[in-house]
């Protein structure tokens, strides 16, 4: 049996833009990517403090230190520019196996989304 369990998490970030025109994704910062273990393509799950919405999408690598977070396609209705939102990422793996995962965390500076 495998059960599903928060492999990255990038905690507390500011949306840069909304971008509806779009085909859909989560433009992320290359550094915020890499220190979260996420890479271009995979899935992640958003979860918008400001008005509770959550949603799934695939991530889109933005330029290394610009601190972009943009939600692009049908995602850009769910948030606005300035809301606050944590990304997550999961995996599958054995019970065993996820009793001693570490899972990557970041923790960004909230209004430039860049590390500290």
């Amino acid at each position: 049996m495998l059960i599903e369990v928060v492999k990255s998490k990038i905690h507390r970030v500011s949306v840069t833009g909304a971008d509806l025109n779009y085909m859909g994704s989560i433009t992320i910062d290359e550094e915020l990517l890499r220190a979260s273990n996420i890479i271009e393509g995979e899935k992640v799950s958003i979860v918008n403090v400001n008005n509770g919405e959550r949603l799934d999408t695939y991530v889109i690598k933005g330029a290394a230190g610009s601190g972009e977070i943009t939600l692009n396609g049908p995602a850009a209705r769910k948030v606005q520019k300035g809301d606050v939102i944590i990304i997550i990422a999961y995996a599958q793996m054995s019970p065993q196996d996820a009793q001693a995962f570490k899972p990557a965390i970041v923790f960004p500076n909230e209004e430039t989304n860049r590390l500290n």
